[in-house]
């Protein structure tokens, strides 16, 4: 019989992962790997070093699916992965263990549900955007205002800071330090 090795993940170092470690360390958990990753990135050191840990017979914990995994198929292919490798997963929020056909099986069923989910939101962000085009909206970031560009060139030639420019004409400052780049203005003194 194998041990549980809990592993946690949060996206930014704003969040903490102190309280996915007590749930695992509560399930079982022997050692707990963690992760300060976006779901989107596949560098993923924790997880990786719980790999290399884990041996046939042990048991994966983690506490709900999107730690493990953003995509249906990411998931798919780790879990394919670790039943090669005779590892169990067990998702503490879902209830889903591996190790029998049943969980096997509602994991599976849950993962296609939440692609599922993906696609429509997909779908009506989608239709969203071509609704709004219809009514003649047009979304996303608007034009620059070309005279409001063309005053904050000129105050930063006469000397203003591209941070005051973009202040006192309600520019956002780095589209005023682009746009000074951009037209090749050197803001620095001349020395005399």
């Amino acid at each position: 019989m194998g041990g549980v090795l809990g592993y946690a993940r949060v996206s930014t170092g704003d969040q903490d992962v102190t309280g996915q470690t007590m749930r695992l360390t509560q399930a079982g958990a022997i050692k707990v790997f963690t992760d300060v990753r976006s779901g989107r990135t596949m560098d993923r050191p924790g997880l990786d070093a719980l790999l290399a840990y884990a041996r046939e017979g042990d048991t994966l914990a983690i506490v709900r699916l999107d730690r493990l995994g953003r995509s249906l198929s990411e998931l798919l292919t780790t879990v394919a992965m670790l039943k090669e490798r005779g590892i169990a997963l067990v998702s503490l929020e879902e209830k889903i263990n591996t190790a029998s056909a049943a969980g096997e099986l509602i994991f599976h069923v849950f993962g296609a549900i939440a692609h599922f989910e993906r696609r429509l939101i997909a779908e009506r962000t989608k239709d969203g955007i071509a609704a709004a085009r219809a009514r003649g909206k047009h979304p996303g970031r608007q034009p620059l205002d070309a005279d409001k560009i063309a005053a904050a060139l000129k105050l930063v030639k006469a000397g203003l800071s591209p941070t005051a420019a973009a202040r006192q004409l309600g520019l956002g400052r780095s589209t005023v330090y682009r746009e000074v780049r951009r037209a090749g203005i050197d803001r620095l003194p001349h020395p005399a």
